[in-house]
């Protein structure tokens, strides 16, 4: 393939296989990488350790008495719908970030997290939450959330390389809207607000990589991976059923692809500028992603030769429009 993908958004409901599939790209070397699917090394970007955080901030809040300011409760959607768009902020801010090779090393994870979550909030035209903190409460959040913020910082500084040439970025998000809405959906939910919020930067060199499955699917699926013992994990978190139905009930994907002014393709307005984002279509309706929840060791050859097959599928569709 003579083109190359800088910056792969990778995209589909809940469950669908979008960690499966960026796991199965992580473990290809740059030749397989290049060889198979026109990219290069993959370094990732992911928004969801992010909405774990804000759980765990708001579980915080809560257990002090206070308004839980993301969430109202576990098993219930965001409360402010903007912040769809603070999750994108924080996606372009990670970006930056990763192109520039910057580490950062605040002094307190914690304290550096919330004054992120107030800024990104802040450019999508939602409330700051945590300036208006007393001292003693915003002291007790840091301290109750400071390891999970440690581990969110560490793992973010892992993914910057020492050199972006020849690396592709892989950037996981889901976005949909309530269960048999009607199309367009409305601003801020699904993925045409979402990709208008993206970084011009990140805009000029992103394709797309859909994941396809129904929405009974991913609820299925949802269901299937969700480990309580593990609730925090990439693999096996689970979502709660109020947010399957009230986020991801659909999603708007067809949609974009059905009105875009040009095939194989989702057209955003961002920026005064208009995007045409390559977009391949990988059909994972009959499942073919999740074997790779098991170990790199006993995946079979048979299921990484169906996986292989359809992911080529996709990316041919992306190089069409390249």
């Amino acid at each position: 393939m003579s083109n190359h993908i800088d910056v792969l958004l990778l995209n589909a409901l809940p469950a669908s296989g979008k960690s499966e599939a960026r796991t199965y790209l992580a473990s290809l070397s740059a030749e397989e990488c290049e060889k198979q699917f026109g990219i290069g090394h993959t370094v990732q970007l992911d928004d969801y350790p992010y909405v774990h955080l804000m759980r765990c901030i708001s579980q915080e809040l809560r257990a002090l008495g206070l308004d839980g300011g993301f969430f109202d409760a576990d098993h219930l959607p965001m409360k402010q719908p903007l912040d769809w768009g603070t999750l994108m902020e924080l996606l372009n801010e990670d970006y930056h970030d990763m192109i520039n090779g910057r580490k950062p090393e605040p002094e307190d994870p914690s304290s550096w997290l919330l004054d992120r979550y107030d800024v990104c909030r802040e450019k999508v035209g939602a409330p700051a939450q945590f300036r208006d903190l007393s001292d003693d409460n915003r002291s007790k959040l840091e301290d109750a959330i400071r390891d999970e913020a440690a581990k969110l910082l560490k793992d973010k500084i892992a993914e910057v390389p020492d050199s972006m040439e020849g690396k592709t970025v892989v950037v996981e998000f889901a976005r949909g809207g309530a269960d048999k809405s009607e199309m367009p959906l409305n601003d801020p939910f699904g993925y045409q607000y979402s990709y208008r919020m993206l970084c011009p930067e990140m805009l000029e060199k992103s394709s797309i990589l859909y994941i396809w499955v129904s929405p009974e699917e991913s609820r299925r699926k949802n269901e299937h991976r969700t480990d309580p013992n593990d609730p925090g994990s990439i693999l096996n978190h689970g979502v709660p059923i109020e947010v399957m139905m009230g986020d991801y009930g659909c999603d708007d994907m067809a949609h974009l692809l059905e009105t875009s002014e040009k095939d194989n393709t989702v057209t955003v307005e961002a920026h005064g500028k208009t995007y045409l984002l390559p977009l391949g279509r990988f059909d994972n309706r009959v499942d073919l992603t999740t074997f790779i929840r098991d170990d790199l060791g006993h995946w079979k050859q048979e299921d990484m030769e169906k996986l292989q097959a359809g992911m080529r599928e996709a990316f041919d569709q992306i190089f069409s429009q390249l």
